[in-house]
């Protein structure tokens, strides 16, 4: 939960803000969880909802992920390869924020925390055809936009 919420929200607080509410808010509505046919894609909506609504108050917000570096070479990694690893990362960051809502949390769930197509058409309450296709088209431009052929 936290892990979606961080990806859409783009602040540790804001998301650990999320989780918490969310946590409350399925504390609250515990008798009636037996009605809920699965809780983790219930839990996992309610997330990304409110993450959204979070996130759409505060447009202004400029907090980014902080990117690790990768040190787990046994020698430093050049300068250059630094570089180019976090222009790659910021490329790929930008190219995400560009894509349509539905597109990037479909992309997010399956590539980033590897739900299953069902998983994530319950979360996001459309069929797993719908799934499929926004991963595929989020992909697509993606890969337009790292080649310079998209917008």
């Amino acid at each position: 939960m936290y892990r979606l919420a961080l990806r859409i929200t783009l602040s540790s607080q804001e998301a650990e803000d999320v989780v918490q509410d969310v946590m409350i808010k399925i504390w609250q509505r515990r008798d009636s969880l037996g009605e809920v046919d699965n809780l983790e894609a219930y839990a996992l909506r309610m997330v990304r909802n409110l993450a959204l609504d979070r996130s759409r108050m505060h447009v202004n917000q400029t907090e980014e992920l902080t990117d690790e570096t990768p040190t787990a070479h046994l020698h430093s990694p050049s300068p250059e390869a630094v570089l180019e690893h976090d222009e790659r990362i910021s490329t790929i960051r930008t190219a995400m924020e560009r894509l349509p809502e539905k597109q990037r949390s479909c992309m997010q769930l399956r590539d980033f925390e590897g739900k299953t197509y069902r998983e994530i058409a319950d979360v996001m309450q459309i069929s797993e055809e719908q799934v499929k296709v926004s991963i595929f088209r989020a992909r697509q431009q993606i890969r337009q936009m790292l080649t310079g052929t998209g917008k």
